[in-house]
């Protein structure tokens, strides 16, 4: 297929869950390099804090208040585009809440509220996107998940959508394959994450929420989306943790199962007492924070990533690492000859 995506500073990228985490590094990025942002999110407030930020920086930014749940709220996303910019050539769907809880114990109104946001408010702004972009061409870049491969207990109706979205996913792109249209369509999924996700999930435990080891920062996550918005590519894992745990799954599924059904419960939940048990499922809370507050060591960048969308560059590191590494064990073996007994 014959893409033809623009340079980032020549394009209007739409981003939805805009007003923290991985949306809102995206959005500051995508601005940094000379991009036209539209903000979405349902918090009014913060949208407009973020976009009067972008500006006095220098960026570009409008927003857009909308619950992409709703299908004719994210109709009001494409009217937005339209009026300020003429349309976008990027549509990332980075919205998505979770639930920490055990399967029996979750309602069905906080389920499909997950789903609402997770997959359909996903499906709504991929459909809108390909009628704008089937034409003029562009890139459609979804976030989904490690948890798209791999199944977790405690966050179970959440991996249940991040699998939907990769069955949505693959085959809204397989079928803008068959029409010939100019859309590259994305699938990002990231290991876990240093931004608030586990803050404005919904919690039915007794215990403060985290996230299982390893973890990346978000703007490495953000890297990855907009360097997919110039280069088409048909999946990007971030997180070299995220690659392993699919690539077990495949190979050796029932003792990945057995492995998380005796740790992983424990590794998403902190001794603590939980803050805020609502989270933003329903209604939105605390935003304009890109960071979360994870207590562990949080991975910078992930060489496995920048080896996917960077290949040369990595490959020419790596070379120059390895022989910085032999010179200097080659510099200790002559030293330690020349140090001989006198």
């Amino acid at each position: 297929m014959n893409y033809s995506l623009k340079p980032l500073n020549e394009q209007v990228i739409v981003i939805t869950g805009a007003s923290s985490g991985i949306g809102l590094a995206t959005a500051k990025a995508a601005a940094a390099k000379g991009a036209t942002v539209i903000l979405v999110a349902r918090n009014r407030e913060a949208l407009e804090d973020i976009e009067q930020q972008i500006r006095n920086e220098g960026g570009k930014a409008f927003h857009c208040v909308a619950d992409v749940g709703h299908q004719e709220e994210v109709q009001w996303i494409v009217d937005v585009a339209q009026q300020e910019c003429g349309g976008f050539d990027t549509w990332v769907n980075n919205a998505g809440l979770s639930i920490y809880g055990r399967l029996e114990e979750v309602t069905d109104e906080d389920n499909r509220r997950l789903f609402d946001t997770n997959f359909w408010g996903l499906v709504y702004g991929s459909l809108a996107a390909a009628k704008h972009l089937r034409t003029k061409g562009g890139a459609i870049i979804n976030v989904g998940s490690e948890v798209s491969d791999v199944a977790v207990p405690l966050q179970g109706m959440y991996a249940a959508s991040k699998h939907a979205v990769k069955g949505f996913t693959d085959a809204l792109r397989i079928e803008l394959m068959e029409d010939k249209a100019p859309v590259s369509v994305t699938l990002i999924k990231p290991a876990g994450i240093n931004t608030p996700f586990p803050e404005h999930a919904k919690n039915y435990t007794d215990k403060a929420l985290t996230l299982p080891a390893p973890v990346y920062t978000p703007e490495e996550v953000a890297s990855a989306i907009l360097h997919a918005a110039e280069h088409p590519y048909r999946d990007l894992m971030v997180g070299g943790g995220a690659k392993a745990m699919s690539a077990l799954n495949k190979r050796f599924p029932g003792l990945l199962d057995w492995i998380s059904s005796k740790v992983m419960s424990k590794e998403q939940l902190r001794d603590e007492a939980p803050v805020n048990k609502e989270g933003s499922l329903h209604a939105p809370s605390t935003d304009g924070e890109v960071h979360g507050n994870y207590k562990g060591y949080v991975m910078k960048t992930s060489l496995y990533t920048r080896a996917k969308t960077h290949p040369v560059a990595t490959g020419v590191l790596t070379v120059a690492a390895s022989a910085a590494v032999f010179a200097l064990l080659n510099n200790s073996r002559k030293n330690g000859k020349n140090k001989g007994p006198h």
